[in-house]
């Protein structure tokens, strides 16, 4: 499984504190400094079953400055991989990769639900 965060994002830290706690094991992968690739994104999007959007970081200063929100409905989904795959800090984040699943973002019940916690 991997973990796909950013060091100084809180919503990571938490994420990841929950993880450790749950003696979950990860392979920790620092979004900034490795970029998801446009074919891994592209994954990602698949096993999350979420839309397309929700790969993005809606709340950043990046994608504000970009103007996605009027961008995106413009673009194909593989130049929204692309996109992507050029700056990690356009990416939502945390994300918890498994076998057959992609979490994006830190929602406590769905990790639960995901790694079978009780």
């Amino acid at each position: 499984m991997q973990f796909i965060c950013y060091k100084r994002c809180s919503t990571c830290a938490k994420a990841k504190k929950f993880l450790d706690d749950n003696n979950i094991k990860y392979e920790y992968r620092e979004i900034i400094e490795d970029i998801p690739t446009a074919k891994e994104l592209k994954e990602i999007h698949k096993k999350s079953g979420k839309d397309i959007k929700k790969l993005f970081n809606t709340s950043g200063q990046k994608y504000r400055e970009l103007n996605l929100k009027d961008k995106l409905k413009d673009m194909t989904d593989d130049e929204k991989y692309k996109l992507l795959s050029t700056d990690g800090i356009l990416i939502k984040r945390p994300i918890l990769l498994g076998d057959d699943f992609a979490l994006l973002g830190f929602k406590e019940e769905e990790y639960k639900e995901n790694l079978k916690i009780k």
